[in-house]
């Protein structure tokens, strides 16, 4: 699911990952539940996103749309 050499430095909360996504953390805790990406860690009973998922759910996200 992730690089094993992740540092803590790399790790954001639920409430750091709403807010760059602009997104409510109850969204980001709906996605969660419902196993849709980004993916995330638990770590003991905390819950952890990588900066790298985070951009990787960014990066899926993108839309292109053609001319017609």
């Amino acid at each position: 699911m992730t690089n094993k050499h992740t540092s803590i430095e790399d790790l954001l909360t639920e409430h750091e990952v709403a807010e760059l996504l602009r997104v409510s953390v109850a969204t980001i805790r709906r996605r969660r539940l419902l196993r849709q990406p980004p993916e995330w860690l638990k770590i003991g009973a905390s819950v952890r996103y990588t900066r790298a998922s985070i951009g990787r759910f960014i990066d899926s996200s993108q839309q292109t749309f053609e001319a017609r």
